[in-house]
Protein backbone atom coordinates (compact mmCIF):
# COMPACT_ATOMS: atom_id res chain seq x y z
CA UNK A 1 0.00 0.00 0.00
CA UNK A 2 2.67 2.64 0.80
CA UNK A 3 4.72 1.24 -2.44
CA UNK A 4 1.53 2.21 -4.47
CA UNK A 5 0.78 5.57 -2.53
CA UNK A 6 4.83 6.45 -3.39
CA UNK A 7 4.09 5.65 -7.21
CA UNK A 8 0.73 7.46 -6.89
CA UNK A 9 2.28 10.68 -5.70
CA UNK A 10 5.52 10.32 -8.31
CA UNK A 11 2.93 9.72 -11.55
CA UNK A 12 0.67 13.01 -9.56
CA UNK A 13 4.00 15.11 -9.27
CA UNK A 14 4.61 14.00 -13.18
CA UNK A 15 1.57 15.26 -14.19
CA UNK A 16 1.39 18.46 -12.31
CA UNK A 17 5.41 19.35 -14.08
CA UNK A 18 3.93 18.34 -17.56
CA UNK A 19 1.11 21.12 -16.53
CA UNK A 20 3.82 23.90 -15.68
CA UNK A 21 5.46 22.95 -18.70
CA UNK A 22 2.59 23.65 -20.84
CA UNK A 23 2.11 26.85 -18.89
CA UNK A 24 6.08 27.52 -19.67
CA UNK A 25 5.96 26.94 -22.99
CA UNK A 26 2.66 28.95 -23.42
CA UNK A 27 4.63 31.84 -21.72
CA UNK A 28 8.06 30.98 -23.91
CA UNK A 29 5.89 31.47 -26.75
CA UNK A 30 3.95 35.00 -26.02
CA UNK A 31 7.61 36.24 -24.89
CA UNK A 32 8.40 37.36 -28.98
CA UNK A 33 10.16 40.20 -28.49
CA UNK A 34 12.68 40.39 -31.22
CA UNK A 35 15.56 41.53 -28.67
CA UNK A 36 14.89 38.24 -26.50
CA UNK A 37 16.64 35.39 -28.96
CA UNK A 38 14.82 31.66 -28.56
CA UNK A 39 17.83 30.00 -27.16
CA UNK A 40 17.93 33.01 -24.31
CA UNK A 41 14.39 32.35 -23.73
CA UNK A 42 15.56 28.32 -23.80
CA UNK A 43 18.45 28.92 -21.24
CA UNK A 44 16.14 30.41 -19.05
CA UNK A 45 13.59 27.94 -18.96
CA UNK A 46 15.58 25.24 -18.52
CA UNK A 47 17.79 27.50 -15.28
CA UNK A 48 14.14 28.46 -13.78
CA UNK A 49 13.00 24.59 -14.12
CA UNK A 50 16.03 23.51 -12.49
CA UNK A 51 15.90 25.74 -9.51
CA UNK A 52 12.32 25.18 -8.98
CA UNK A 53 12.58 21.28 -8.68
CA UNK A 54 15.47 21.23 -6.72
CA UNK A 55 13.42 23.70 -4.01
CA UNK A 56 10.17 21.49 -4.49
CA UNK A 57 12.01 18.05 -3.97
CA UNK A 58 13.90 19.23 -1.18
CA UNK A 59 17.48 18.79 -3.12
CA UNK A 60 18.79 21.70 -1.93
CA UNK A 61 22.54 19.86 -2.51
CA UNK A 62 21.66 20.35 -6.65
CA UNK A 63 21.97 24.23 -6.80
CA UNK A 64 25.65 24.14 -5.26
CA UNK A 65 28.91 24.21 -7.31
CA UNK A 66 28.99 20.53 -7.83
CA UNK A 67 25.17 20.15 -8.71
CA UNK A 68 25.66 22.68 -11.51
CA UNK A 69 28.87 20.86 -12.81
CA UNK A 70 27.29 17.75 -13.07
CA UNK A 71 24.04 19.47 -14.57
CA UNK A 72 26.70 20.87 -17.39
CA UNK A 73 28.69 17.52 -17.83
CA UNK A 74 25.40 15.87 -18.78
CA UNK A 75 25.49 17.95 -21.55
CA UNK A 76 29.24 17.26 -23.08
CA UNK A 77 28.52 13.99 -24.77
CA UNK A 78 25.25 14.81 -26.67
CA UNK A 79 26.35 18.45 -27.17
CA UNK A 80 29.33 17.50 -29.26
CA UNK A 81 27.08 15.74 -31.42
CA UNK A 82 24.33 18.15 -31.90
CA UNK A 83 26.56 20.61 -33.04
CA UNK A 84 27.73 18.40 -36.03
CA UNK A 85 24.23 18.00 -36.45
CA UNK A 86 23.27 21.55 -36.60
CA UNK A 87 25.74 21.63 -39.48
CA UNK A 88 23.75 18.91 -41.62
CA UNK A 89 20.13 20.03 -40.58
CA UNK A 90 21.15 23.69 -41.70
CA UNK A 91 22.23 22.35 -45.00
CA UNK A 92 18.95 20.59 -45.67
CA UNK A 93 20.18 17.13 -44.75
CA UNK A 94 19.77 14.77 -42.10
CA UNK A 95 22.04 12.62 -40.48
CA UNK A 96 21.20 8.70 -38.51
CA UNK A 97 24.44 7.65 -38.67
CA UNK A 98 25.49 9.42 -35.57
CA UNK A 99 24.53 7.20 -33.14
CA UNK A 100 26.68 3.92 -34.30
CA UNK A 101 29.46 5.90 -35.49
CA UNK A 102 29.59 6.76 -31.52
CA UNK A 103 30.02 2.69 -30.76
CA UNK A 104 32.70 2.83 -33.74
CA UNK A 105 34.77 5.44 -32.29
CA UNK A 106 34.24 4.09 -28.43
CA UNK A 107 35.31 0.72 -29.17
CA UNK A 108 38.40 1.00 -31.72
CA UNK A 109 39.72 3.71 -29.37
CA UNK A 110 39.77 1.33 -26.27
CA UNK A 111 40.51 -1.51 -28.60
CA UNK A 112 43.41 0.43 -29.70
CA UNK A 113 44.92 1.93 -26.75
CA UNK A 114 44.86 -1.75 -24.87
CA UNK A 115 45.53 0.46 -21.78
CA UNK A 116 48.96 1.81 -23.10
CA UNK A 117 49.70 5.79 -22.74
CA UNK A 118 51.93 5.24 -25.97
CA UNK A 119 48.95 4.35 -28.38
CA UNK A 120 46.87 7.42 -27.31
CA UNK A 121 47.51 9.39 -30.06
CA UNK A 122 47.63 6.46 -32.83
CA UNK A 123 44.09 5.87 -31.58
CA UNK A 124 42.38 9.55 -31.90
CA UNK A 125 44.25 9.85 -35.48
CA UNK A 126 42.62 6.49 -36.62
CA UNK A 127 39.31 7.01 -35.26
CA UNK A 128 38.80 10.55 -36.35
CA UNK A 129 40.15 9.93 -40.32
CA UNK A 130 37.27 6.78 -40.38
CA UNK A 131 34.75 9.29 -38.86
CA UNK A 132 35.63 11.49 -41.63
CA UNK A 133 35.40 8.69 -43.89
CA UNK A 134 32.21 7.57 -42.93
CA UNK A 135 31.03 11.19 -43.16
CA UNK A 136 32.56 11.64 -46.77
CA UNK A 137 30.74 8.20 -47.69
CA UNK A 138 27.29 9.93 -45.95
CA UNK A 139 27.78 12.75 -48.42
CA UNK A 140 28.82 11.15 -51.59
CA UNK A 141 25.57 8.86 -51.60
CA UNK A 142 23.41 11.65 -50.68
CA UNK A 143 24.91 14.11 -53.08
CA UNK A 144 26.11 12.17 -56.16
CA UNK A 145 23.66 9.09 -56.23
CA UNK A 146 20.65 11.38 -55.11
CA UNK A 147 19.57 9.27 -52.12
CA UNK A 148 17.17 10.60 -49.27
CA UNK A 149 19.36 11.35 -46.77
CA UNK A 150 17.35 9.10 -44.30
CA UNK A 151 17.81 6.37 -46.35
CA UNK A 152 21.49 6.79 -47.02
CA UNK A 153 22.43 7.26 -43.35
CA UNK A 154 20.38 5.05 -42.01
CA UNK A 155 21.58 2.62 -44.58
CA UNK A 156 25.18 3.38 -43.57
CA UNK A 157 24.41 3.59 -39.76
CA UNK A 158 23.22 -0.10 -39.93
CA UNK A 159 26.53 -1.16 -41.99
CA UNK A 160 28.35 0.73 -39.34
CA UNK A 161 26.54 -1.72 -36.61
CA UNK A 162 26.54 -4.68 -38.23
CA UNK A 163 29.80 -4.76 -38.53
CA UNK A 164 31.09 -3.77 -35.18
CA UNK A 165 28.59 -6.08 -33.63
CA UNK A 166 30.11 -8.80 -35.85
CA UNK A 167 33.27 -8.11 -34.21
CA UNK A 168 32.83 -7.13 -31.11
CA UNK A 169 29.58 -8.83 -28.00
CA UNK A 170 31.08 -6.80 -25.04
CA UNK A 171 33.56 -4.29 -23.93
CA UNK A 172 36.97 -3.99 -26.05
CA UNK A 173 40.23 -2.88 -24.59
CA UNK A 174 40.59 0.28 -22.22
CA UNK A 175 42.11 3.40 -22.64
CA UNK A 176 44.74 4.40 -20.27
CA UNK A 177 44.61 6.59 -16.70
CA UNK A 178 45.72 9.52 -18.77
CA UNK A 179 43.58 9.25 -21.52
CA UNK A 180 40.46 9.28 -18.72
CA UNK A 181 41.60 12.44 -17.46
CA UNK A 182 39.52 14.21 -20.32
CA UNK A 183 36.47 13.07 -19.06
CA UNK A 184 37.94 13.51 -15.42
CA UNK A 185 40.09 16.36 -14.67
CA UNK A 186 38.94 19.67 -13.89
CA UNK A 187 40.30 23.26 -14.58
CA UNK A 188 39.55 24.42 -10.90
CA UNK A 189 35.45 23.76 -10.26
CA UNK A 190 35.52 23.78 -14.27
CA UNK A 191 36.04 20.21 -16.00
CA UNK A 192 37.95 20.45 -19.41
CA UNK A 193 35.46 18.21 -21.06
CA UNK A 194 32.93 21.33 -20.20
CA UNK A 195 35.09 24.09 -21.07
CA UNK A 196 35.64 21.87 -24.41
CA UNK A 197 32.29 21.94 -25.40
CA UNK A 198 31.83 25.36 -25.23
CA UNK A 199 35.46 26.04 -27.09
CA UNK A 200 33.76 23.82 -29.55
CA UNK A 201 30.29 25.30 -29.92
CA UNK A 202 32.34 29.12 -30.70
CA UNK A 203 34.50 27.55 -33.39
CA UNK A 204 31.66 25.97 -34.82
CA UNK A 205 29.50 29.47 -34.50
CA UNK A 206 32.37 31.49 -35.79
CA UNK A 207 32.75 28.62 -38.87
CA UNK A 208 29.13 29.32 -39.76
CA UNK A 209 28.97 33.04 -39.26
CA UNK A 210 32.10 34.36 -40.77
CA UNK A 211 33.08 32.05 -43.02
CA UNK A 212 32.35 31.16 -47.02
CA UNK A 213 31.39 27.64 -46.19
CA UNK A 214 29.14 28.92 -43.52
CA UNK A 215 27.10 31.46 -45.82
CA UNK A 216 27.02 28.76 -48.69
CA UNK A 217 25.82 25.96 -46.16
CA UNK A 218 22.13 28.17 -45.37
CA UNK A 219 22.39 29.07 -48.72
CA UNK A 220 21.98 25.55 -49.80
CA UNK A 221 19.48 24.77 -46.90
CA UNK A 222 17.63 27.40 -47.86
CA UNK A 223 17.45 26.86 -51.34
CA UNK A 224 19.99 24.59 -52.84
CA UNK A 225 18.84 25.02 -56.70
CA UNK A 226 19.20 29.04 -56.61
CA UNK A 227 22.65 28.41 -54.64
CA UNK A 228 23.85 25.95 -57.45
CA UNK A 229 22.26 28.61 -60.03
CA UNK A 230 24.16 31.59 -58.12
CA UNK A 231 27.51 29.34 -58.82
CA UNK A 232 27.89 27.46 -55.02
CA UNK A 233 29.19 23.99 -55.02
CA UNK A 234 26.18 22.33 -53.31
CA UNK A 235 27.57 18.67 -53.72
CA UNK A 236 30.95 19.65 -51.89
CA UNK A 237 29.47 21.71 -49.31
CA UNK A 238 27.12 19.19 -48.40
CA UNK A 239 29.67 16.60 -47.68
CA UNK A 240 31.71 18.86 -45.84
CA UNK A 241 28.76 19.48 -43.69
CA UNK A 242 28.54 15.34 -43.34
CA UNK A 243 32.08 14.93 -42.63
CA UNK A 244 31.97 17.63 -39.85
CA UNK A 245 28.69 15.58 -38.68
CA UNK A 246 30.89 12.29 -38.20
CA UNK A 247 33.71 13.81 -37.20
CA UNK A 248 31.51 15.08 -34.25
CA UNK A 249 30.34 11.86 -33.70
CA UNK A 250 33.77 10.56 -33.33
CA UNK A 251 34.83 13.12 -31.01
CA UNK A 252 31.84 12.15 -28.58
CA UNK A 253 32.78 8.08 -28.92
CA UNK A 254 36.59 9.17 -27.81
CA UNK A 255 34.73 10.92 -25.24
CA UNK A 256 32.17 8.11 -23.87
CA UNK A 257 35.41 5.77 -24.81
CA UNK A 258 37.18 8.19 -21.74
CA UNK A 259 34.31 8.39 -19.35
CA UNK A 260 33.60 4.75 -19.16
CA UNK A 261 37.29 3.80 -19.29
CA UNK A 262 36.37 1.39 -22.33
CA UNK A 263 34.42 1.24 -25.38
CA UNK A 264 31.24 -1.00 -25.60
CA UNK A 265 29.24 -1.76 -29.09
CA UNK A 266 26.07 -0.77 -27.48
CA UNK A 267 27.21 2.98 -26.45
CA UNK A 268 25.78 5.12 -29.22
CA UNK A 269 22.50 3.23 -29.47
CA UNK A 270 21.51 2.66 -25.91
CA UNK A 271 22.21 6.64 -25.73
CA UNK A 272 19.86 7.38 -28.33
CA UNK A 273 22.27 9.84 -30.07
CA UNK A 274 20.71 10.27 -33.39
CA UNK A 275 17.37 10.87 -32.32
CA UNK A 276 18.33 13.32 -29.33
CA UNK A 277 21.17 15.28 -31.34
CA UNK A 278 17.80 15.46 -34.18
CA UNK A 279 15.78 16.85 -31.29
CA UNK A 280 17.51 19.15 -29.44
CA UNK A 281 18.83 21.10 -32.57
CA UNK A 282 14.84 21.36 -33.65
CA UNK A 283 14.33 22.20 -30.24
CA UNK A 284 16.83 25.00 -30.38
CA UNK A 285 15.17 26.55 -33.49
CA UNK A 286 17.16 24.97 -36.41
CA UNK A 287 14.64 24.35 -39.37
CA UNK A 288 14.63 20.44 -40.12
CA UNK A 289 13.78 22.08 -43.66
CA UNK A 290 17.57 23.98 -43.95
CA UNK A 291 18.27 27.61 -44.35
CA UNK A 292 18.03 28.28 -40.49
CA UNK A 293 19.38 27.93 -37.24
CA UNK A 294 22.58 27.67 -35.56
CA UNK A 295 25.00 26.44 -33.07
CA UNK A 296 23.82 28.33 -29.60
CA UNK A 297 19.93 27.61 -30.16
CA UNK A 298 21.31 23.45 -30.31
CA UNK A 299 23.49 24.25 -26.55
CA UNK A 300 20.32 25.81 -25.16
CA UNK A 301 18.04 22.38 -26.54
CA UNK A 302 20.81 20.32 -25.02
CA UNK A 303 20.97 22.10 -21.77
CA UNK A 304 17.53 21.48 -21.46
CA UNK A 305 17.55 17.60 -22.06
CA UNK A 306 20.31 17.59 -19.34
CA UNK A 307 18.19 20.02 -16.96
CA UNK A 308 15.04 17.16 -17.74
CA UNK A 309 17.40 14.09 -17.08
CA UNK A 310 18.54 15.98 -13.70
CA UNK A 311 15.02 16.72 -13.01
CA UNK A 312 13.33 13.25 -13.42
CA UNK A 313 16.13 11.76 -11.04
CA UNK A 314 15.25 14.58 -8.51
CA UNK A 315 11.50 14.00 -8.68
CA UNK A 316 11.88 10.11 -8.97
CA UNK A 317 10.11 9.47 -12.27
CA UNK A 318 10.84 6.05 -13.82
CA UNK A 319 12.32 5.62 -17.13
CA UNK A 320 9.29 4.84 -19.01
CA UNK A 321 7.09 7.92 -17.54
CA UNK A 322 10.37 9.75 -18.88
CA UNK A 323 10.49 8.67 -22.20
CA UNK A 324 6.72 9.98 -22.71
CA UNK A 325 7.33 12.92 -20.92
CA UNK A 326 10.84 13.75 -22.83
CA UNK A 327 8.50 13.36 -26.44
CA UNK A 328 5.52 15.54 -24.71
CA UNK A 329 8.50 18.71 -23.72
CA UNK A 330 9.81 17.72 -27.25
CA UNK A 331 6.48 18.62 -28.83
CA UNK A 332 5.72 21.49 -26.77
CA UNK A 333 8.92 23.56 -27.36
CA UNK A 334 8.72 22.74 -30.94
CA UNK A 335 5.01 24.18 -31.05
CA UNK A 336 6.21 27.09 -28.75
CA UNK A 337 8.80 28.04 -31.08
CA UNK A 338 6.97 28.32 -34.22
CA UNK A 339 4.30 30.20 -32.42
CA UNK A 340 6.76 32.74 -31.44
CA UNK A 341 8.28 32.60 -35.28
CA UNK A 342 5.18 32.93 -37.04
CA UNK A 343 4.51 36.06 -38.84
CA UNK A 344 8.42 37.03 -38.58
CA UNK A 345 9.75 35.16 -41.63
CA UNK A 346 9.96 36.27 -44.74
Amino acid sequence: MARSRSLLGRLVKAVVWLLLLCALASVLAVLSLRWVGWPALLFVGSVALYIMVALWSGEIRMLDTDGIVGLLQRMVGLGVVALGQTFVIIGGSIDLSVANMISVAAVLASFIMQGQVHLMVPAVVIVLVIAAAVGLVNGVIITWLQVNPLIATLGVGLILQGLLSASFTNFAGSVPPEFQLVAYSKFGVLPYSVAGLFVLAALCALLLRATRFGAHLYAVGGNAEGARLAGVRTNRVLILAHVICSLSAGLTGLYLASRLRSGAPWVGRDGVYDLESIAVVVIGGTLLAGGRGGVWGTLAGVLLFATLDVDFNMLGVSAYPQLVLRGAIVILAVAAYTFRTRGHVA
